[in-house]
């Protein structure tokens, strides 16, 4: 990529597998969709199939879904987790979740076809042993992994593991992030950064994050050849359409989230209908469809400007 004195800046930017699917994606005119469900709940029979209706798969009718899944392991001390998804998470594990089953929803996934990373704390990978996690989740058909509480400078048993079974490594940046931690953070990564688009917990916000924009750029200043997913606070078809503008990708949770907790409090766990419905309208949005004003996702307990 040409700079504006007309050097060549290079790119060591290393693409993987989900890294690819954004480029493909973005060479088909539009940004990619991101969506976030945890494993296990409302129990790991129905979180199965919610994961595949992100995917679109609805009975025996597809229909457009996410371009990648983020399969979330619940965790007792979620620090990066608002309100939402921490009460998901929180039941999912008195009901019993247990780490092999995120490798059942990683198969259900790619069992549509669709890509899904795993997102995980460390302390999760590293009990179950970094090389024997990276290695069943590479059999499920998983792509690689997000760690939102792992650090590129201490990630050297988990870099090790995912290049030993050639999976990719998203790790964190925020707007806090000075240039030195963007570049060596893109440089420990392999498929895309995930930028945290406020300085915060997850939960759907009625306005996009004015940060967000900023640090894709500085990101894009540092390597040109970095894909980018933005996440936290993205809820809406509008907002999704919005963030693939400046990234390469919208990634969505909390507002996926609710609909499993507002079916459960309805007494239905098993109706995915709200769920396909804020899959519908965010597809819609990422497609350049969304009609303004037409919104099917809620809002959580910790929204913040």
């Amino acid at each position: 990529m040409s700079t504006a004195a007309g050097a060549v800046t290079a790119t060591t930017f290393d693409p993987g597998r989900s890294g690819r699917l954004f480029a493909d994606v973005k060479a088909s005119g539009r940004g990619a969709l991101v969506g976030f469900l945890h494993v296990g709940y409302p129990d790991v029979p129905t979180s199965l199939r919610a994961v595949q209706a992100l995917c679109g798969v609805d009975g025996d009718e597809r229909r457009p879904g996410v371009d990648l899944v983020e399969v979330g392991m619940p965790y007792s001390d979620p620090m990066m987790d608002g309100v939402t998804i921490q009460r998901a998470g929180t039941r999912a594990l008195s009901r019993g979740v247990r780490t092999r089953d995120t490798f059942a929803a990683v198969e259900a996934v790619a069992a549509t076809g669709t890509q899904a990373v795993v997102m995980t704390y460390w302390s999760l990978i590293e009990k179950y042993g970094p090389d024997a996690f990276a290695r069943d989740l590479a059999a499920a058909g998983g792509s690689g992994a997000i760690t939102p509480d792992l650090t590129p400078d201490e990630a050297g048993a988990w870099i090790a593991a995912s290049d030993a079974h050639d999976l990719d490594r998203i790790f964190l940046l925020s707007p806090s992030s000075t240039d030195q931690r963007i570049a060596s953070t893109l440089a420990a990564c392999r498929g895309w950064v995930y930028a945290t688009a406020v300085m915060g917990v997850t939960g759907a916000r009625s306005q996009s994050s004015s940060a967000a924009p900023a640090l894709v750029e500085r990101i894009r200043r540092s390597d040109p050849g970095a894909l980018v997913g933005v996440g936290l606070g993205v809820s809406t078809g509008a907002q999704a359409r919005e963030v693939v503008g400046y990234a390469d990708a919208a990634i969505v949770g909390s507002a996926l989230v609710a609909t499993l907790l507002a079916a459960e409090d309805a007494g239905t766990p098993d109706d995915l209908s709200g769920l396909r419905a804020v899959v519908d309208d965010l597809v819609a949005g990422v497609h350049g469809d969304h009609v303004a004003g037409v919104q099917h996702g809620g809002t959580d307990d910790d929204d913040r400007a």
